[in-house]
């Protein structure tokens, strides 16, 4: 039901947050670009932010912080946007329930470049206001 709730929200939400952005060479051949997104979701809100991929390839998204509390958990998802800025999730894109994490709670492989989302969301249980940061890595 959670998940389901997550959907709903993130269907009618639009973008809001801030974000910055970091490419890192990996090797002669790739590079993976580090983008951090920030913002507060409303309770039972939904922020969902944008990026673009030039070279298909791996992803990852780590929720880093969020809260109060610290120990809150999220819904997150990636997805691609459409025209009115909802973030239609990608089949095994989304988890819910999770709490702040160094290591990434989503990852897996772009099959081709264009725009993508990613969507973050209470799920039920702030009491108020969730300040954010989400790190979304792609090649």
């Amino acid at each position: 039901m959670k998940r389901l709730a997550l959907f709903v929200v993130v269907a009618f939400t639009a973008a809001c947050g801030g974000s910055s952005t970091s490419p890192t060479t990996v090797s002669s051949n790739s590079t993976v670009t580090t983008e951090t997104f920030t913002g507060t979701v409303q309770p039972l809100g939904t922020n969902v932010h944008t990026f673009t991929v030039t070279t298909p390839g791996s992803v990852t998204v780590t929720m880093t912080a969020a809260g109060p509390p610290p120990t809150i958990s999220m819904g997150l998802g990636v997805g691609n946007p459409n025209s009115a800025g909802n973030c239609i999730f990608l089949s095994g894109g989304t988890t819910t329930a999770i709490a702040s994490a160094t290591t990434p709670q989503l990852q897996g492989t772009l099959a081709s470049s264009g725009a993508y989302c990613v969507a973050i969301g209470d799920i039920g249980n702030a009491a108020g206001p969730i300040a954010y940061s989400v790190t979304v890595s792609h090649t």
